[in-house]
């Protein structure tokens, strides 16, 4: 491998890794917001948004430029193909960050309500996956990748018994029933950041190992 392809990919791990850590503050921020009832943070959440598409698109451009001008092979082909997908799923938990801010922006409107009691661990487990996801890549371990994969079943178990939980509460309370649909479209956001985190765990293990495990079942 050419030095100026070498310098190219190490650039492009650091523009990575950037687009990584302020993803992850937007959704910190975000759970955050909800639970705190803090309008002013939910819309820094929002402020961040354009600086994620631009630095995703920018990303996107330099993965295009370098497989056009160097035509990488093996480890660094992996590396190439897998950033862009990963830097697709930064973007969209970025996204998905913003729609949870906007349902906590606009729930600090309305009279407080109960937020069932399995949120706040569905809220650290999503976190928990979402930062060991990123470290399994800045620390290329396909070991701690494999970790996050296998926690994904949690947080669906924590859906469930949240839709379960709002449900009733919407039986109890019909008149709450705008605020309980906006935690329950919270509750679907967070269960997707988690998805997204287990798509950043598979691909850094076909960035290490070279294999494809996606829809494998063991």
């Amino acid at each position: 491998m050419s030095i100026h392809l070498q310098r190219e990919i190490d650039k492009l791990k650091r523009d990575l890794l950037l687009i990584c850590s302020i993803v992850e503050e937007q959704v910190q921020k975000a759970i955050r917001a909800l639970f705190d009832r803090n309008a002013e943070l939910a819309e820094e959440v929002q402020a961040m948004d354009e600086d994620v598409d631009r630095r995703e698109i920018n990303l996107e451009e330099e993965c295009l430029k370098i497989l056009a001008l160097h035509q990488p092979v093996a480890i660094n082909l992996r590396q190439l193909v897998a950033a862009l997908k990963i830097n697709n799923d930064l973007e969209r938990i970025g996204d998905l960050a913003v729609n949870i801010a906007r349902k906590a922006a606009a729930l600090v409107l309305e009279a407080p309500v109960e937020i069932p009691a399995d949120f706040a661990d569905m809220g650290e487990q999503t976190q928990t996956m979402l930062r060991k996801s990123l470290d399994a890549l800045v620390q290329m371990d396909a070991v701690l990748a494999r970790y996050v994969c296998a926690c994904d079943d949690e947080v669906d178990q924590l859906k469930k018994r949240i839709r379960s939980q709002i449900e009733r509460q919407i039986r109890q309370d019909p008149a709450r029933i705008g605020s309980m649909l906006r935690l329950l479209s919270v509750s679907r956001n967070l269960e997707r950041i988690a998805d997204c985190a287990v798509n950043i765990a598979e691909d850094v293990i076909y960035m290490v190992e070279g294999r494809i495990v996606r829809h494998q079942t063991d």
